[in-house]
């Protein structure tokens, strides 16, 4: 097929052990770890899950330089783990939704949070504070196959080496299985589309020159410096 202007490039996630995942979709949840949602004032046991989104080619790589962006001076870091699908589905049952997983991964919501703050003061999207360039950096993929679906174990992240995010996969609200399930019952899911968890407390800005070290038990660590 031809096309008017040059196709954009695929983007992908390297897998341990096999050929890159092509990432169509990044979805977000928001306030999925009780004690990050009351730093962010918030009751958790009131509020189902919501979602954010963020451009395919927002993904970077470990080991990469990821820029300060533009029109903030408050850049946050926010550790999940990332869900990646390899079966799409709609309305999908809680009990069958883990098995539309491809593989898991570790990754950085990086966040404008006061382009965020003003966006919510006036009640408007959180697109520029979430969708921008090179927000979502993300280790490589582990297949299910290898890690098979971690419920449980350590999740925290560490700036200059000093422990800033700390929590463990059993305190989400919403389990992945039960948050494919509800996202599918919003819009159809499909192979490729990845799936950012949700943070722990302990949310804070980062500055030129900090390095980023994230970690979920028995994935692979993500590495970034702020340039």
């Amino acid at each position: 097929m031809s096309f008017a202007i040059p196709a954009p490039v695929q983007s992908t996630i390297p897998v341990v052990g096999g050929d890159p995942f092509p990432v169509r979709r990044i979805y977000c949840v928001g306030r999925n770890y009780a004690a990050h949602a009351r730093e962010m004032g918030h009751d958790p046991d009131r509020e189902p899950p919501f979602f954010f989104m963020k451009p395919a080619d927002a993904i970077v790589p470990t080991d990469s330089v990821v820029p300060y962006p533009a029109a903030t001076s408050d850049y946050h870091h926010e550790i999940e783990m990332v869900v990646a699908l390899g079966r799409g589905g709609r309305d999908v049952p809680v009990e069958k939704a883990l098995e539309l997983v491809f593989g898991y991964a570790v990754g950085l919501d990086m966040t404008r949070r006061d382009i965020q703050a003003a966006a919510k003061k006036l009640g408007r999207p959180w697109d520029m504070a979430k969708g921008f360039d090179q927000s979502a950096p993300c280790a490589p993929l582990l297949p299910v196959s290898k890690v098979g679906h971690p419920d449980k174990g350590a999740v925290w992240l560490k700036v200059n080496g000093e422990v800033r995010q700390q929590g463990d996969l059993s305190d989400l609200i919403w389990s992945v299985a039960e948050t494919i399930s509800y996202l599918s019952g919003l819009v159809e899911l499909f192979p490729g589309d990845l799936i950012y968890t949700g943070t722990p407390e302990g949310v804070g800005a980062v500055v030129k020159g900090d390095r980023l070290e994230g970690h979920v038990d028995g994935l692979l660590d993500i590495n970034v410096t702020i340039g």
